[in-house]
């Protein structure tokens, strides 16, 4: 019985969609094979702003949160090829094969082929064109610095969705403008989210310093690799100091390079995962409390579940099919 378990938990790392995951590869035409495209509209609008917007069925193997990413390149010795990008990913929308739902009804079509969406953005701007909000500024914060490209680091930032981004996601993807028209709703609605996503960034000076060193896209894939060690470890708990060694990165760079890549330490990342990895043992395997609290590691059933209660507001118990 435990062994079955074991595997059915070594392999819920691989099969879990997450929305790091998507973020990550929001700009490539596939992002998972279990994720079918139902609709891409695609726009460069000239001077202005290159987008994408990608909806997908929403599997059942999908471990969703709203939320957003900034990408930042710079780079140095190549300026052309520096570029800004806004990434989102958002779920619980409704999408219908024809187009509106009350279209279908009112032409008696025998099936409403509705599916549950998860729908991805992704925006690229070029330095060039945000040189014009720049060009006769002060540089005074990181926000002006990033604008400018003259901030020196190279980052990923993610963030929560507040109700401004959400509002003009969903006036981008439900409209009626065509044409010129189109183009000059889709601008407004593109500077007022980059405007609403350029808020987000942070301002403290003392975490430009220790994390200069994701400028370099090794340090970079080392916290990616980091993230990934820890999801294939997420039943046989591993320690930071084991963490730095496999991913050859000092402590330090990794605590600090995780937290601005993906906004949250590695503690409450790895704590975070065992929870949703818990739920679905619970939920959608049926396992037993005794079980799972062994499979996570943890020295006895009421420490899980105090745990599990913070975590969800639930006991464990209360999750059992």
């Amino acid at each position: 019985m435990f062994n079955s378990l074991q595997a059915i938990f070594s392999t819920f790392a691989a099969v879990m969609i997450q929305t790091l995951d998507i973020l990550q590869a929001a700009h490539r035409d596939t992002i998972d094979s279990r994720m079918d495209l139902l609709e891409m509209k695609e726009q460069d609008i000239p001077g202005s702003v290159h987008y994408v917007i990608r909806r997908y069925n929403a599997p059942e193997s999908l471990n969703m949160e709203d939320k957003g990413m900034l990408v930042y390149h710079y780079s140095k010795n190549q300026p052309d090829e520096n570029f800004f990008e806004m990434r989102f990913c958002i779920a619980g929308n409704k999408y219908c094969a024809g187009n509106d739902c009350f279209a279908c009804k009112e032409n008696s079509q025998p099936v409403c082929k509705t599916h549950n969406a998860v729908d991805v953005f992704s925006f690229h701007f070029s330095a060039s064109f945000l040189y014009q909000f720049v060009h006769n500024v002060k540089l005074s914060n990181r926000k002006d610095e990033v604008m400018a490209f003259t901030y020196p680091v190279s980052f990923n930032k993610i963030f929560p969705l507040c109700n401004r981004k959400r509002m003009v996601l969903d006036a981008l993807l439900n409209n009626n403008f065509t044409g010129a028209m189109e183009n000059v709703y889709t601008n407004a609605k593109v500077h007022e989210l980059l405007l609403y996503s350029v808020e987000c960034l942070i301002e403290e000076k003392d975490e430009n310093v220790v994390c200069k060193f994701l400028e370099n896209e090794n340090g970079r894939d080392s916290i990616t690799r980091a993230r990934e060690i820890l999801l294939e470890n997420i039943g046989n708990p591993i320690t930071i100091k084991e963490l730095s060694r496999k991913v050859a990165m000092n402590e330090c760079y990794l605590k600090k390079g995780f937290k601005q890549m993906y906004g949250t330490t590695i503690f409450d990342f790895y704590q975070q995962q065992r929870m949703e990895h818990a739920k679905y043992l619970l939920y959608e395997k049926s396992c037993s409390v005794t079980d799972v609290s062994d499979m996570l590691g943890y020295s006895s059933i009421s420490h899980f579940s105090a745990a599990f209660k913070k975590h969800t507001g639930l006991k464990p118990c209360e999750l059992l099919r």
